[in-house]
């Protein structure tokens, strides 16, 4: 082929790629960093109540949202949260993908039922939840003999939660960590039963390094969703008194650019859990490079 003709071709292939891009690119742009690059800009204004900017706040929204004393709050529930559902999420998972590694006769109906909460949509797992939990009619209280209101109780109603968000996480990684096993060459594990290595060491020493990307990928969405945890506290706590207990920062951000229409609170929220979140992901590739092991 001429220089001319592999020049012909190189620009149609370019254009192929151009036009199978462009519709994920303007999607993103319109539905991703235009809203992105609004908050940033509302963030840093005075917006009315129609969502028009009307001047320059510079660090005065900033101020005004750290200076309410519903933020600290907020921002402590929303770190617990990822606190105890990050680890807790994954080793139910990992352990679960351990146990069904094997294929079995019944491997079909339990791996469906590991993986089911991925079947509920967020809305309705918490309308099951809150009957499940409710002081009256609940289960869990009639199954443990219990008569407290655990999404009625400041006490309780943050473990709730986290209850909610762990069970409605455990489908999707179970998925990725059970392929990730199943995925681990043959070889491998037939060097571990003729070296005589046992059980365990099998488990922390060969098949954990082993699917540690996978891991450390499901650490990482795990924590970003953490961050913007606020459909329990909308669907089920709504506006009680008790919903103070479990207020996040996204629950927040959606009372105050939603029922109050304070687009600037709201934006600045939005910015503060993104810059968390960016700074948090920042640190796990840091430590990365000394936990995570890639094949080569």
């Amino acid at each position: 082929m001429s220089k001319s003709g592999k020049s012909v071709k190189k620009r149609r292939e370019n254009r192929r790629v151009f036009f199978l891009l462009l519709p994920i690119t303007l999607f993103a742009i319109a539905f991703v960093y235009f809203p992105f690059l609004r908050t940033i800009v509302n963030a840093f204004s005075l917006v009315n109540s129609k969502g028009e900017v009307k001047g320059f706040a510079g660090l005065d929204n900033f101020i005004y949202t750290y200076g309410r004393k519903d933020f600290l709050p907020a921002l402590k529930h929303t770190l617990v949260i990822a606190l105890f559902n990050v680890p807790i999420t994954l080793f139910i998972t990992l352990t679960l993908a351990l146990l069904s590694e094997k294929r079995r006769k019944l491997s079909a109906v339990y791996e469906t039922m590991f993986t089911l909460p991925m079947s509920v949509s967020m809305s309705a797992a918490c309308m099951i939840f809150k009957s499940m939990f409710s002081p009256s009619v609940g289960f869990i209280n009639y199954f443990f003999s219990l008569k407290f209101g655990w999404f009625e109780s400041s006490d309780t109603a943050l473990l709730s939660c986290i209850i909610l968000t762990v069970w409605m996480g455990i489908g999707f990684d179970y998925l990725l960590l059970l392929s990730a096993l199943r995925g681990i060459p043959k070889s491998v594990m037939e060097a571990t039963k003729v070296d005589g290595i046992s059980l365990m060491r099998r488990i922390f020493l060969v098949e954990i390094p082993l699917i540690s990307p996978t891991i450390f990928y499901i650490f990482c969405t795990n924590l970003v969703l953490c961050m913007m945890t606020s459909a329990p506290m909308i669907i089920i706590m709504g506006v009680r008194a008790e919903s103070a207990s479990t207020n996040t920062l996204m629950s927040m951000m959606y009372q105050s650019g939603f029922s109050s229409s304070d687009y600037g609170l709201a934006a600045v929220l939005s910015l503060t859990a993104f810059v968390l979140t960016l700074l948090f992901t920042i640190l796990s590739f840091v430590t990365e490079r000394r936990r995570v092991h890639y094949e080569a």
